[in-house]
């Protein structure tokens, strides 16, 4: 199956990646940079606030919640994956899946239990997210320009916020 989009026939690609590209080098860097939170708060919460931060994130991390929100991150990664390549390790970075199918990616985001967590990297762009299974937010390190706007607005149209933590 063939689609155009900007005047480029394009193949899609959905192949397992059985040798899987060393990204030890690349990780370690992109973990030292800078990152961006895709979270349910429009900021990170003051160590001394009054509020009832944990309250709420407890309400969040209830199944379905925390189901729906991984939904949200999911509707996000797909959707940066039709720019460029996605590479996934849902297993500590044992194994990756180079464009991974979108239902069984979707499914296996939602349902991913507390003993693993999302790793996504985009080659091209240089960049890692990172989701963790008892987290409420989504961390992307080191963004470039063009992949920060389109997360600017694909957070926005899943009713997330796309931050910066202080320096």
């Amino acid at each position: 199956m063939l689609s155009r989009y900007e005047g480029k026939t394009i193949r899609p690609t959905t192949e397992a990646d059985s040798n899987p590209p060393q990204y030890d080098d690349l990780i370690g860097k992109l973990l030292e940079g800078p990152c961006w939170i895709a979270d349910v708060l429009p900021e990170q919460v003051p160590g001394d606030s009054n509020g009832q931060y944990f309250a709420v994130e407890r309400y969040y991390l209830q199944p379905a919640r925390l189901c729906t929100l991984r939904r949200r991150f999911a509707e996000i990664l797909l959707r940066l994956n039709c720019y460029d390549d996605m590479t996934v390790s849902f297993d500590s970075c044992e194994s990756w899946e180079r464009n991974p199918d979108p239902e069984e990616f979707a499914d296996k985001l939602v349902s991913m239990s507390g003993n693993s967590f999302l790793r996504a990297i985009f080659e091209a762009q240089g960049v890692m997210i990172d989701i963790e299974p008892d987290d409420t937010y989504m961390t992307v390190y080191d963004p470039e320009s063009r992949l920060l706007d389109r997360l600017r607005s694909l957070t926005t149209s899943e009713g997330l916020f796309l931050w910066s933590p202080p320096s």
